[in-house]
């Protein structure tokens, strides 16, 4: 009894736990930390500390996916909400901040 409890106990400790992140998307993290966390969660659990930012882990695949939203972060992101700052990456912190924004998208709960 106590092995299969010591099995189903590592079962749910590595069926929980998030991948590990490589090294381009934790610097994407810490950008994104330094640069966001004020208003938007940047995490894969947890808040906005702005009430109308969203989690950055609900962008889902219209914002992420789409050939040019780094592209974006590389001319200037800007937005209509008048608390968003205007920002500018460069290509590598660009590539860097979306390939962890992937990395921590939650997927719709299918019905």
């Amino acid at each position: 009894m106590r092995r299969i409890g010591s099995a189903c106990l590592l079962l749910l400790m590595t069926s929980t736990a998030s991948h590990a992140l490589d090294s381009e998307q934790r610097r994407g993290k810490a950008l994104l930390q330094s640069l966001c966390s004020r208003c938007h969660a940047i995490g894969p659990v947890g808040a906005s500390p702005h009430p109308d930012a969203p989690p950055f882990r609900t962008f889902g695949d219209s914002k992420l996916y789409d050939d040019d939203f780094a592209q974006r972060l590389q001319t200037g992101l800007s937005t209509i909400h008048k608390d968003m700052p205007s920002f500018r990456f460069d290509r590598a912190d660009a590539e860097a901040a979306v390939n962890y924004l992937k990395a921590i998208q939650v997927r719709p709960k299918r019905r």
